[in-house]
């Protein structure tokens, strides 16, 4: 009997098997890279926001304290973005006529709150507590970044699960004495045994209550 398919069908099969293989892990790689991407988590990336915010010149240049702007980090989930009565405090004698300034001047003569861009957006599924973070002794820069090194405000952090799971598996790496919270500059002189110690002070639960679906899914 005859045969019906060339000899060199085995090879072209084999090589197909081969390239099938190697094509569905380059892709599985290639999408990897894009969710990783600033394209997809926006890291990096600076949104156009009604007026040129600098936080390298009120934070470092002017030493403002984070909390003079954002009231509510201390006891609430939410940090609050400040009402234009607070940047008015200053600019009602400081740059009161300049013309970068105007949208600011306008929302407070209207009464009509400026449309700012949110820079942290996290999706609707993720429940975060900027007050209970704050209460452990997550500083401001371990999900912010150096904000006061920032002349416009931009995404630190890729901000996705995996991201924050590393810091709940591991809470002692990342604590420090909340008098130091929101200082910008604070290093630690051994992380690992004030980690250890700051975990207990503060009662930080376990990893596994940490890493819980519903600790952040709710």
């Amino acid at each position: 009997m005859s045969q019906i398919f060339h000899r060199s069908t085995n090879t072209i099969s084999r090589v197909s098997i081969y390239a099938a293989v190697f094509f569905a892990a380059g892709m599985t790689w290639a999408l990897m890279a894009l969710d990783r991407s600033p394209y997809n988590t926006r890291q990096g990336v600076v949104l156009k926001q009604p007026v040129p915010f600098s936080h390298e010149h009120h934070v470092r240049g002017l030493g403002i304290d984070c909390r003079y702007c954002h009231t509510s980090v201390e006891n609430a989930a939410f940090a609050g973005i400040p009402p234009t009565a607070t940047c008015m405090n200053c600019h009602k004698l400081i740059w009161s006529d300049s013309p970068m300034l105007e949208p600011v001047r306008d929302s407070f003569r209207t009464n009509t709150p400026l449309r700012w861009t949110r820079v942290h957006d996290l999706a609707d599924f993720v429940y975060f507590n900027h007050s209970i973070h704050v209460a452990k002794g997550v500083g401001c820069v371990s999900c912010h970044g150096q904000v006061d090194r920032m002349p416009l405000m931009r995404q630190a952090e890729r901000l996705q699960m995996e991201w924050c799971v590393n810091c709940h598996r591991h809470p002692g790496d990342y604590v420090r004495p909340r008098s130091e919270v929101f200082n910008m500059d604070w290093q630690p002189v051994d992380q690992a045994a004030l980690g250890a110690a700051l975990v207990k002070e503060y009662k930080i639960r376990s990893p596994r209550d940490l890493t819980s679906c519903s600790t952040c899914h709710r």
